[in-house]
């Protein structure tokens, strides 16, 4: 079923294609040795080469080109054993040479799909391309009135820019492919995917038609979005604008414009160009790119499990829902820790344990899975501690609670509280016989047909032996004794 728009001459549908930019994951940058480091002062990582000084050569870092190879590979893509580097000529302030070196004509990376998955059901969105390019420096307005600042820090460092295809129906399907994308990148460690750090940014190309229109509209991408949710947004504000536009009888050509996150809104930043206006020529410094089969399989070999053969695996294997084993595969960080807790503990109560209380305690302290304060083998240890019979669900939320402020291991804190639970039968029965003997009106009620109360006497035998009686027998032996 197709997303549609509702509008007040009639249906609209969505175009919509993505071109998503990843840093790559290197020491070095694309044409030179400098550091790639994330939050250092100002032009400090900086070669003669990314500040474009008269008679420097760029040399290629093989690692970019292999992170390449290897993402291209995770998008189900043809790997083209042939690319060469043309030269996309523009002006701005923070690119030193008046030139990107990127790949126009010959992508390293071909056609290839992504597939998405939401209530719509699930489809395939195709990936037109990934070329490696070299990133822009950063202009700075912010830090004077009347002035602008350049930092080259990011100037030189490799970029793929992975082009979908217009295939994307609706603001969700936009949204799960970037998560798709996202999760894929950080999986093969390509890409750190930190959309809020720049490293991994999204250019939306919206255009709309009415249902039954085949032809296509003219369409407008907005700039640099920096969320997945700022994307669906972007995709919902400005489909609504330019429908508007066309019902009011207006028209307007392609052009680029700015999504605004406070005022909901996207903004005018110029006309959209092409590819003459850019005036590529392939770059005369740099050589093409030969890749042997040899090479790329040599590649393929190597590439770790990828988020949808393990989401597959947690849902054929371990019988997670594909809600939970979605969840857990979203990043590698966050499977990683799921199966190192699993180990020789049921996996459906691990994942509980993971997706509700230890996702509560770091969105609350505002940390990541990798700053947990729990460590995995102890949140197995627990739900371990549990399936033994060692503490009740109910104490194991107590000491969860502890291993969170102590860092200390359940046993641990289980032996130092004394919360090891009573599955003494002798013990049990001679607590439920003093609160049945101290309350002979309420068992003659039961005995009436008031079974209500039966919770009751359980919450009194409970609080007596302070939560420590196993509620399985507990329940057991107070039928019995009721009966």
């Amino acid at each position: 079923m197709r997303y549609t728009i509702q509008g007040k001459t009639g249906l609209w549908e969505l175009i919509v294609g993505l071109e998503v930019h990843c840093q790559i994951i290197s020491k070095a940058k694309v044409f030179s040795g400098a550091s790639t480091a994330f939050g250092a002062e100002q032009n400090t990582h900086v070669s003669f080469v990314d500040a474009a000084f008269p008679g420097m050569l760029p040399v290629l870092n093989e690692k970019c080109v292999e992170q390449c190879v290897k993402t291209g590979l995770g998008l189900n893509a043809k790997i083209n054993k042939y690319s060469r580097f043309d030269r996309k000529n523009y002006f701005y302030a923070d690119l030193p040479s008046g030139y990107q070196i990127s790949q126009l004509y010959h992508p390293i990376v071909g056609e290839g799909f992504i597939e998405v998955t939401t209530d719509r059901g699930t489809r395939k969105i195709g990936v037109e391309r990934l070329h490696l390019e070299q990133d822009a420096g950063k202009s700075i307005h912010d830090m004077s009135p009347s002035k602008s600042f350049i930092d080259l820090n990011r100037c030189g460092i490799g970029l793929m820019e992975i082009v979908s295809k217009p295939d994307i129906q609706a603001p969700e399907e936009a949204g799960e492919y970037l998560r798709q994308l996202r999760a894929i990148v950080r999986a093969l460690g390509t890409c750190d995917g930190n959309m809020d750090e720049g490293s991994m940014r999204c250019d939306v190309n919206v255009s709309v038609r009415p249902v039954g229109e085949q032809t296509l509209r003219p369409r407008v991408e907005v700039k640099n979005v920096n969320s997945v949710r700022f994307v669906m947004q972007a995709i919902e504000i400005e489909a609504a604008r330019q429908i508007e536009l066309y019902e009011s009888g207006q028209t307007f050509s392609q052009e680029t414009r700015l999504f605004d996150a406070d005022n909901l809104e996207t903004r005018p930043m110029r006309s959209k160009e092409n590819a003459n206006d850019y005036r590529y020529f392939p770059d005369p410094d740099l050589p093409p790119v030969i890749l042997t089969d040899e090479y790329i399989e040599n590649i393929r070999k190597n590439l770790p499990e990828l988020p949808e053969a393990k989401k597959k695996r947690y849902v054929d294997t371990l019988g997670l829902t594909p809600y939970d084993a979605g969840i857990l595969t979203a990043d590698s960080e966050t499977s990683h820790y799921f199966e190192t807790a699993l180990k020789g503990q049921d996996a459906k109560k691990v994942a509980n344990w993971v997706i509700g209380d230890l996702f509560a305690l770091l969105n609350k302290s505002g940390k990541t899975i990798l700053e947990s304060p729990i460590c995995p083998e102890h949140l197995g240890q627990l739900v371990g501690r549990i399936a033994d019979n060692t503490i009740s669900g109910k104490i194991a939320k107590d000491v969860f609670e502890l291993m969170a402020q102590t860092g200390k291991s359940p046993d641990e804190i289980i032996a130092e509280k004394g919360l090891k639970q009573i599955t003494d039968t002798g013990a049990i029965e001679q607590l439920i016989d003093d609160i049945l003997a101290q309350n002979p009106d309420k068992v003659a009620e039961i005995k009436a047909g008031k079974d209500k109360l039966k919770g009751w006497f359980v919450g009194q035998v409970m609080r007596a032996c302070q939560g420590k009686a196993n509620p399985a027998l507990l329940n057991e032996l107070l039928n019995k004794k009721l009966s």
